[in-house]
């Protein structure tokens, strides 16, 4: 290998010497003259050469542009992602206020049925042991709460108050096995009393069987005891037994009011009759 290029040398370097030459003089000629068939044969030799080597010449410049792009596009990528985040965070904000919008208006409404002052109260606490079932609210005594106020709903009854400290009082719900509230028939007028049951589920007690009870009845409070107003929402009939004995008919009430989603109450300022 080493014999052949020292064989070759001498014309390896004259072909290397005129192909410079060839490429100086080229560069170096005048642009507005018309070439001569020198030129242009000389041209014609180093066209193969010069457009790899001009293409070669821009590749780091082309790789540099390419890389400042790229810089930017990730710049870009990331400041979508975060303006992405936070716009999901504003509609998330948006959406929990405009639900609470909607609660406190049906709240409004139903305020505007009680002819007492009211207090509205968040629910900042829920016990639904076995053996009670009570909310925490955070209104108290300060805002004129005591024992065995009436607690309500958007969409009715909820329960009443008990355990009143300054700045909470705990709601003995109508589902809990010690409520019980004196309810009638808004249909027929037949009268019971409400007895929580747990779960969810209520029992219209005390019902003659010759009443007039059906499934899809609107039970409300009669206001007989005084401590709820007369006409209030307590819930809806869902079974009714008429057995073959007693005297009394089984009467099953879906509550009007799931417990289990309430965020805000109303706590009506009716002080319960000794």
């Amino acid at each position: 290998m080493f014999d052949l290029l020292r064989k070759y040398l001498v014309s390896l370097l004259i072909i290397i010497g005129l192909l410079v030459a060839l490429i100086i003089y080229s560069l170096n000629l005048p642009e507005a003259r018309e070439a001569n068939w020198v030129e242009r044969a000389v041209g014609s030799v180093l066209q193969p050469v010069l457009g790899p080597a001009k293409w070669l010449g821009s590749l780091p410049d082309r790789i540099w542009h390419d890389y400042l792009n790229l810089v930017q596009v990730r710049r870009e990528n990331i400041k979508l992602r975060e303006d992405i985040k936070t716009l999901n965070q504003s509609l998330a904000a948006a959406g929990e206020q405009l639900q609470e919008h909607e609660r406190l208006k049906r709240l409004l409404e139903m305020r505007k049925t009680v002819h007492e002052p009211t207090v509205a109260a968040a629910v900042i606490g829920e016990d639904v042991a076995p053996w009670f079932r009570t909310l925490t609210i955070d209104q108290g005594s300060s805002s004129g709460i005591i024992d065995g106020m009436p607690v309500l709903a958007a969409g009715g009854v909820v329960g009443q108050t008990i355990k009143v400290t300054p700045n909470s009082s705990r709601v003995l719900l109508l589902t809990d096995h010690a409520s019980g509230i004196a309810g009638i028939i808004q249909r027929s007028r037949a009268r019971g009393v409400v007895k929580g049951k747990g779960e969810a589920v209520c029992s219209l007690e005390f019902t003659m069987r010759e009443e007039d009870v059906t499934v899809g009845d609107l039970v409300v409070t009669s206001g007989v005891g005084g401590v709820f107003a007369k006409g209030l929402p307590i819930g809806t009939v869902t079974m009714v037994k008429k057995g073959q004995y007693g005297i009394f008919q089984s009467v099953t009430i879906k509550p009007a009011v799931s417990t289990a989603h309430l965020e805000e109450v109303l706590v009506v300022l009716r002080a319960p009759r000794e």
